[in-house]
């Protein structure tokens, strides 16, 4: 096994079925949206050489007031994935390993007060290449493993909201940390409407109807992203800027020249977490048919796939397959779509200047790209796709 080599089949009962070039959408999409179908696994069985991980994460903040952190790290027996599961009947665990282990190597590697490490040591490396080989995704911690996999409700018959979730893993013990990846996490509940409305509009496709009986649902969609964007205007709620950008910011960075000891010799390069791997904006975007301009800002943009789940990569390129809506839609309808996500945009745009930009020179985000050009080109080029 190589560090890059992540691809492999993903044959999990409890995820969505895309079903042949249409990519039609499961009832788990329709009520969860793109989090995981049941909620989270909070810890591993009592007794399981595993629940030594649930120890870890527990102390992960405080180990990482230690200078001498690393040191601790590179003697730590990370117990290994059980080689004989697959990932049918033990994806919630699997997830999360990955997590755990997830954080633990961003940990390492980004540690807040050192420079960035070069090498990920044996211990680590090998665990975490093995788990993220299984679950077809590059071997760093990315937006599922922070956000998607990583929350819990206090009660659970109550929604996935903020005031009923919280955390399973964090990096500091501030609660501004808590309240970014929360705040995700809502975002993505809210999903399900959209998700339900983007497959009533397959529906409508492959049966040809008329214009009108894919206005509720683009209306649908046009609403789901506005109450996304009443959530993320909630971000200075509980979390300073300073304590964002100093304390547990650098912690999701990218890898830049590390090698991953005991399993490849090259050093390699791999975008850390960030929101452009979530597959909300991309699935809509693919819905719109936006024609952004050919640069290396889309070029990185498409390459934050590889960092999303498999199903959910799947799905989009099957979206991207349909027919194009602009020439059979309700003007109105289809341009409060565009609207909606201009303002998302434009929100997020807001809180890039604000919470990173203004204390830095860096233009990099923690994907690794150019991001205050990338989403105001992104913010234009939606706008001007609005039909006259």
């Amino acid at each position: 096994m190589t560090a890059v080599d992540f691809a492999g089949p993903v044959r999990a009962a409890d995820e969505c079925q895309i079903r042949g070039q249409g990519g039609l959408i499961g009832p788990v999409y329709r009520r969860h949206g793109f989090l995981p179908p049941r909620d989270p696994l909070s810890h591993f069985p009592a007794g399981s050489p595993l629940s030594r991980l649930d120890e870890i994460g527990r102390d992960l903040p405080s180990l990482l007031q230690d200078r001498n952190f690393r040191r601790y790290a590179r003697s730590l027996q990370i117990p290994a994935w059980p080689r004989s599961d697959t990932v049918v009947g033990h994806l919630a665990q699997m997830r999360l390993y990955y997590v755990r282990v997830g954080f633990l190597a961003s940990a390492y590697i980004n540690q807040v007060g050192e420079a960035p490490a070069k090498v990920l040591p044996h211990n680590l490396a090998v665990p975490l290449c093995r788990i993220c080989q299984l679950l077809q995704r590059p071997p760093i911690l990315g937006y599922d493993g922070y956000a998607l996999y990583n929350w819990k409700r206090f009660r659970t018959q109550g929604p996935i909201a903020l005031g009923n979730i919280d955390t399973l893993q964090n990096f500091v013990h501030l609660y501004d940390e808590h309240w970014f990846i929360l705040v995700h996490v809502a975002i993505e509940a809210l999903a399900a409407r959209l998700l339900d409305a983007v497959a009533r509009i397959r529906v409508a496709l492959l049966d040809d109807e008329s214009v009108q009986d894919t206005t509720p649902a683009l209306l649908d969609i046009a609403a789901s992203v506005r109450g996304q964007t009443r959530i993320l205007r909630r971000i200075p709620e509980h979390m300073d800027p300073a304590i964002y950008f100093r304390c547990f910011r650098p912690y999701i960075r990218f890898f830049a020249g590390v090698r991953y000891e005991g399993v490849a010799r090259q050093a390699m390069d791999y975008r850390g977490e960030t929101g452009a791997q979530s597959s909300i904006m991309p699935l809509v975007q693919a819905l719109m048919k936006i024609p952004h301009r050919p640069s290396i800002l889309i070029d990185h943009l498409r390459d934050m796939r590889r960092y999303m789940p498999a199903r959910h990569r799947a799905l989009i390129a099957a979206v991207e397959a349909w027919p194009d809506l602009r020439g059979r839609s309700d003007r109105e309808a289809y341009n409060a779509v565009l609207e909606a996500m201009a303002t998302f945009r434009e929100v997020h745009y807001g809180w890039a200047k604000e919470y990173i930009s203004r204390r830095t020179t860096d233009p990099r985000g923690t994907g690794g790209t150019p991001f205050m050009t990338w989403l105001q080109q992104l913010i234009d080029e939606t706008r001007g796709h609005m039909i006259d």
